[in-house]
């Protein structure tokens, strides 16, 4: 890697974990009206929403170490791509947070540098790998958000809103992936990264 491309990575990674994203879509529900929600509710929804956030600053170290180490230019060009709408999903979701007085997480450093060792470490085995690891963490990510779904108010019309377009979003992702070429994970590996998963999303929660 190039000193000036060690430069743009590293610019990339402080814009992800300490500047205000940007998104180019306008933000799903913003039309909508605010819910009444009660103080606990608020609190839930910040939490739901604060992991949707960390699980976007995973996204982004991921599709950064995936694409430095991917060794086909058309597969780097759709990891971009995917990463560019996975900085709209930070924005919505910062925004959100934002609007019901919450803060995000703590632990959103720690998190991208894990990502984004993870990610150069699936690049590192080949493509097909990689694409299966993008492939298997986007359905991984489908089922939670399905599960915010459920958990969100039913009344919080712009908290499922920014929920549902990234859901959208994060299918097309996998099956982009699938279309490139994608290898099957083994199993074991899948319940790891459901281990994983689980442990982040439970933490970031809270802090």
């Amino acid at each position: 890697m190039s000193p000036d491309q060690l430069i743009l990575e590293f610019d990339r990674a402080l814009r992800t974990v300490l500047a205000p994203a940007r998104s180019i879509r306008s933000t799903p529900g913003e039309m909508l009206p605010e819910a009444d929600l009660d103080t606990e509710q608020k609190r839930h929804v910040v939490g739901l929403m604060r992991v949707n956030h960390c699980g976007e600053i995973c996204a982004q170290a991921l599709y950064q170490g995936q694409a430095l180490t991917s060794r086909d230019p058309k597969i780097r060009e759709a990891l971009r791509g995917a990463a560019d709408e996975e900085t709209e999903h930070l924005a919505w979701t910062e925004q959100r947070i934002t609007e019901l007085g919450g803060r995000k997480s703590l632990l959103n450093p720690l998190l991208y540098l894990g990502s984004l060792s993870l990610g150069l470490a699936a690049g590192a085995l080949g493509d097909k790998w990689n694409l299966g690891f993008l492939a298997e963490t986007e359905r991984q990510v489908e089922a939670h958000l399905d599960g915010h779904l459920l958990n969100l108010p039913v009344d919080d019309g712009r908290s499922r809103a920014i929920v549902d377009q990234m859901r959208l979003d994060e299918i097309q992702h996998a099956e982009t992936a699938i279309q490139y070429g994608a290898a099957e994970l083994p199993v074991p590996i899948k319940v790891a990264m459901k281990m994983a998963a689980k442990v982040m999303t439970g933490t970031a929660y809270r802090i």
